[in-house]
């Protein structure tokens, strides 16, 4: 039996290795605080959702199947608990089933029959569950896995295994053929279905077949081993294929845990935000060519998990822009954007909701973050060699379709160095089909990129609102000359400063 709630026609592969860029795109988006809020404080939830989350879908048509599946668990929540609850008691009580050390015939036999029995009940259950609100669910997908319980687990095939199961409890004894081989010993054994019981008029009237019985004496404990021995041989073909059915049953359980396990943590993080008043959306993966990223709305979802006050969303248009360009001042918003777009990037992938009104992008092959890094003890070189080794290792890695976001890269030497090798670097990747989005303070680089490309990128620039508030929103527009020290100047006395020989830009 297959679920196929995250893909329509394959399973997950739970043994994928994670990207390479992993830590990074954690790092440098805040994911562990996504994670937090998604797995409720269960480690087993953080790390489905890692893997689904960081092993995006690159089908737009799959993405939306698995939208459609959430759309239904962020709808009927209870009924998704429920079937939750169903794989986690199923799972849970097999652990508890304990066999014996010796692996015989018998002893497997035994844990099989116990196993199969705990798990018919649960089948039950899954199949109670699907009777009662299969009519509440619209999805394709689990509309199929419906139909798949009722087709599967019928009421025929519940009689079939409880009466199997029944038998192979043998009450009544083990009944076995066997050829006569050289030295008389055994071979070919074949467990036989048990005889009837007779009823007490056949026996009363010695109806019985007749038969020739041997007793075992108490104490003849070398008559005991081969009489055992004898019954491993005759069960061990059944108690292989029953063990193996638990197996298969087993699988199933582990399967379905995890495929409702990445439901239920995006409804652990659609609860935590909506708690908040933060508007989500289900995005729209873009399925025609060019690049592709509109949004209404759109904030940080981390940021907003970790703060009370109410997040500022941004209004962006930049379909057919393959290059974004994001300056203006310091605590402008500028890196929270940058966020905000990896975030609803990786989650549009993923099949989940995004943090904004509106949304829509599009399917990007691989998401990269180059981000400023502090200097720490665990650099082997300096800043700035540090960085170039990140991009290298960036550029051996990254395909025609992928995203890179930049966050103050390449600050670490001067404007000029800085902005000559990030120019050949963005030049490079957009002549490969590499999107980009750059936030920067190197005015140099900015200008130069807005005087090359004003026409097919955008420019945003962090501007304060005038509502009053400290707070700041990005608006389309040419690139200001910004930095720490000048907006500290301008805080202090009005006016920004202006360099001898430099004529003041606005």
């Amino acid at each position: 039996m297959k679920a196929f709630l995250l893909h329509p026609y394959e399973d997950f592969d739970w043994q994928a290795e994670l990207p390479s860029q992993e830590p990074d795109l954690t790092r440098d988006l805040g994911l562990e605080t996504l994670f937090d809020a998604m797995d409720a404080d269960d480690a087993f939830l953080n790390d489905v959702a890692r893997r689904v989350v960081l092993l995006g879908l690159h089908d737009p048509g799959v993405i939306v199947y698995r939208q459609e599946i959430l759309r239904d668990c962020l709808s009927q929540p209870d009924v998704l608990r429920e079937l939750y609850g169903i794989a986690v008691t199923a799972i849970g009580g097999e652990r508890r089933i304990f066999g014996s050390f010796s692996r015989s015939p018998d002893s497997i036999l035994y844990r099989a029959v116990q196993v199969l029995d705990l798990f018919v009940g649960q089948l039950h259950e899954l199949r109670r569950t699907a009777d009662e609100h299969a009519a509440e669910f619209t999805s394709p997908g689990f509309a199929r896995f419906f139909r798949m319980l009722e087709t599967e687990l019928d009421d025929a095939y519940f009689r079939t295994v409880e009466d199997h199961l029944t038998r192979l409890k043998f009450r009544g004894g083990v009944q076995i053929s066997a050829n006569l081989g050289q030295g008389a010993k055994g071979t070919g054994h074949v467990l036989r279905e048990p005889p009837s019981r007779l009823g007490w008029f056949d026996r009363l009237t010695g109806n019985a077949p007749t038969s020739y019985t041997y007793r075992v004496p108490d104490r003849d404990e070398a008559g005991e081993h081969d009489l055992a021995e004898l019954r491993g041989r005759g069960i061990n073909l059944a108690a292989d294929a029953l063990a193996k059915s638990a197996d298969h049953i087993l699988g199933f359980f582990v399967m379905l845990r995890r495929e409702l396990g990445f439901y239920l943590a995006c409804l652990n993080l659609h609860e935590r935000l909506t708690a908040k008043a933060e508007p989500v959306c289900f995005p729209e993966p873009f399925s025609g060519t060019g690049p592709r990223l509109s949004c209404r709305g759109l904030y940080d979802t981390c940021l907003a998990l970790r703060q009370d006050e109410p997040v500022t969303g941004n209004d962006i248009d930049a379909d057919d822009r393959a290059l974004l360009v994001v300056t203006g001042a310091n605590e402008g918003g500028k890196s929270t954007f940058l966020r905000s777009v990896g975030l609803a990037q990786l989650m549009t992938q993923a099949g989940m909701f995004v943090s904004a009104q509106e949304y829509v992008c599009d399917v990007r092959d691989a998401v990269f973050t180059h981000c400023r890094r502090e200097e720490d003890d665990a650099m082997v070189s300096g800043k700035f060699d540090e960085e170039l080794a990140r991009m290298d290792d960036i550029a051996q890695r990254v395909t025609r379709g992928g995203f890179v976001l930049f966050n103050e890269s390449f600050a670490s030497t001067n404007e000029r160095e800085g902005s000559e090798i990030a120019r050949q670097i963005f030049r490079a990747l957009l002549e490969s089909g590499v999107k980009i989005l750059c936030v920067t303070h190197l005015y140099d680089l900015a200008h130069s990129l807005y005087e090359q490309h004003h026409a097919d990128a955008l420019f945003l620039r962090a501007q304060r609102r005038d509502d009053g508030t400290r707070t700041f929103r990005l608006v389309e527009g040419e690139p200001e000359p910004t930095s720490h020290g000048e907006d500290l100047y301008q805080q202090v006395f009005g006016t920004a400063p202006v360099a001898a020989g430099s004529p003041r830009r606005s």
